[in-house]
């Protein structure tokens, strides 16, 4: 047995068989992985050891190709995945495609599997209907992948409208379900609702968190991250007692667009809410935040539309998989992250060893 990144190890399986007195011999290998994970009320650990995520959400996306599978992309986004030292992302919004799951396994990156249950802001989307297919949804992802090592946590939702009173019984069946499936993983969902009325929180294992501040709210004003951000991680961890990950936050960037001082849509008023960010996330990750996922790591097309001009410009990279100024200041950051080592201390919550 061959020990490969990620906790995958090279199973070689050799059968032998004498005929007319010659030996045949055929060596089969198989990927085999073997970790754990358990999550506290401050931490995330896998093989028993804090695991902070630092990463990116993602979208089977590309110029000319358009949505689907291609080899020569996947080589390449794993290349920028390595370059970049990101350690995990989030199968935003749906799952991927097998291979991309098996290079997720060699390369040792770890993954948040979401379903595709997205859009769903409607009272009719929490139905028996639609329950009954989410948990036939989510027993079918789990068939597919539960045997990966590099799925650490199932999402069962994006952004849903999970501050409806219907919420509650809809979220708390859909996660007693995909535990009763797979009991070895956490599960969550992605939720960009107040934390006071989310009626999901209660049930999931980890807060998934999404928030665009000077962006979506208060555009323009760099200045209110900072207090914001602080306060959002707060309000949600009193509230619920569980580890935070911040699973998206960006900005739309023109590659090209530079401006002094930094104005929406300019490559520096990107990176300048980026630094405004991961200030705060500097702070919380010695508490109780286990996790940052850009968003996103590249630029995508979405349908047309007065608030898009040729789709999502928040990507790190161009849709063509060049960088922006933002991709270098994560790039520094999280080799930054990924060379920590030290044991940090506080008496108010559990000690944290950062990865």
């Amino acid at each position: 047995m061959h020990e490969r990144p990620g906790y995958l190890y090279s199973l070689e399986v050799t059968l032998s068989a004498e005929v007319d007195g010659e030996v045949s011999k055929d060596i089969y290998v198989q990927p085999v992985g073997i970790r754990t994970v358990h999550v506290t009320r401050t931490q995330f650990l896998i093989n028993g050891k804090p695991f902070y995520f630092h990463g990116v959400n993602k979208h089977e996306d590309a110029d000319i190709r358009g949505k689907g599978l291609d080899w020569a992309l996947i080589a390449k986004d794993f290349s920028l995945l390595r370059w970049l030292g990101a350690n995990s992302f989030r199968t935003s919004h749906y799952p991927y495609a097998e291979e991309i799951m098996e290079l997720c396994d060699a390369y040792g990156i770890v993954v948040i599997n979401e379903c595709p249950a997205v859009g769903m802001r409607d009272s009719s989307n929490f139905g028996n209907q639609s329950l009954q297919h989410h948990l036939v949804v989510m027993e079918e992802l789990i068939r597919r992948d539960k045997n990966r090592p590099s799925v650490v946590m199932w999402s069962v939702a994006n952004e849903p409208a999970s501050e409806l009173p219907s919420a509650a019984h809809y979220f708390k069946t859909v996660i007693a379900h995909t535990k009763s499936v797979d009991p070895t993983r956490p599960v969550t969902f992605v939720s960009n609702a107040n934390y006071a009325r989310d009626q999901g929180a209660p049930y999931v294992d980890v807060i998934c968190v999404n928030s665009y501040f000077s962006w979506y709210h208060d555009p323009g004003h760099l200045e209110v991250i900072g207090l914001q951000l602080s306060s959002q991680f707060e309000n949600w961890y009193e509230t619920h007692q569980k580890p935070i990950i911040q699973s998206e936050y960006g900005a739309d960037a023109i590659a090209g667009l530079h401006v002094d001082p930094p104005l929406m849509f300019s490559e520096e008023y990107q990176a300048a809410v980026l630094k405004e960010y991961h200030a705060v996330l500097d702070q919380k990750r010695k508490q109780y935040v286990i996790g940052e996922l850009i968003w996103n790591f590249a630029d995508f097309m979405t349908e047309q539309g007065v608030t898009r001009v040729l789709g999502n410009k928040k990507g790190i990279f161009t849709r063509q998989r060049q960088p922006k100024a933002a991709a270098f200041l994560l790039k520094e950051r999280y080799w930054k992250l990924a060379n920590e080592s030290q044991c940090l201390t506080s008496p108010k919550y559990d000690n944290v060893c950062l990865p």
